[in-house]
């Protein structure tokens, strides 16, 4: 019986926000597997006594990145973690967006700021500003070329805690066509979803915000699956590194489908939203557990 722990975060007495977690743990109980809710940072964890330890949602982790990076560390040097802790580390960082760059794939143009460098925003355009490490739009924010104060004050506060920035035209076609997420899942393309425009002007950095509105199901296009497939190439150690993957994508101001954000620590998998994908993640991860390890 393979033992299995789906990795999230503590609520603290709330309900959780993964609608998926409960599906899933059962549906590898009742494929045969001794699956368990663990959450990352619970000092009594005995990872050790796991198969596979799969992080599946710790959306907690953006605030405390280094620890979380640290914790892959040690999970891995106990069990199979999915995915593995030099993705995470890698990925954790929207640096590596330049480095999708650098191999050809191509994504949305980013600048970043690191405390001290001079604030530089561009003009006669929106922008957005958000951080390097983030997630949930957490501290990201569109601004119009007239609203440069605004954005300096955001700036300032993200340095003011250690943030690096990073700035970026707003893509404006996101407004009609949205944002598309193709997941992928044990080496092939699971679904794929859309959803609105996560950040309208005026709304201030700081503010909650809906992470996925208007989410639906998506059929991608070939363009898409090319990109996604490129993106998911570059990723160090190739595709086959990973067990999941998640690649969103908007149109560039040509049309043309950009990586936004390559997803590979916790990607919301939206299976309420494709519940025909549960048996096809169910096998994967259990394939993954029954691997012997290196």
């Amino acid at each position: 019986m393979a033992r299995v722990a789906l990795v999230t975060y503590d609520p603290g007495g709330e309900p959780t926000v993964d609608q998926d977690l409960a599906v899933l743990a059962r549906a590898l109980c009742d494929a045969g597997a001794d699956a368990a809710v663990v959450h990352w940072d619970d000092p009594d964890a005995g990872w050790a006594g796991f198969d596979l330890a799969l992080i599946r949602s710790t959306w907690d982790y953006s605030r405390r990145s280094a620890e979380f990076v640290a914790w892959a560390e040690r999970c891995a040097k106990l069990t199979r973690l999915l995915n593995p802790a030099p993705v995470v580390r890698w990925n954790t960082d929207k640096r590596y967006l330049g480095d999708l760059a650098a191999a050809g794939v191509p994504v949305v143009p980013t600048r970043y700021l690191a405390p001290g460098d001079p604030a530089e925003l561009p003009g006669g355009h929106d922008f957005v500003v958000k951080p390097t490490a983030g997630a949930g739009a957490r501290y990201a924010a569109r601004y119009a070329p007239r609203e440069h104060d605004r954005a300096l004050r955001q700036l300032a506060r993200m340095h003011a805690e250690g943030l690096t920035a990073m700035v970026q035209p707003y893509l404006a076609r996101i407004d009609a066509h949205g944002e598309r997420a193709l997941q992928f899942f044990g080496g092939r393309l699971l679904h794929a979803s859309r959803k609105g425009a996560v950040l309208e002007r005026g709304t201030p950095f700081d503010a909650a915000k809906t992470a996925h509105p208007g989410l639906e199901v998506w059929e991608p296009t070939a363009a898409e699956r090319a990109v996604a497939e490129k993106a998911l190439a570059a990723v160090p150690g190739g595709a086959e590194a990973v067990l999941y993957a998640r690649v969103d994508l908007v149109d560039g101001d040509d049309g043309q489908p950009v990586v936004m954000e390559l997803e590979l620590v916790e990607p919301n998998l939206f299976l309420f939203l494709h519940p025909g994908s549960l048996g096809a993640v169910v096998d994967a991860i259990l394939e993954a557990a029954a691997r012997p390890a290196r």
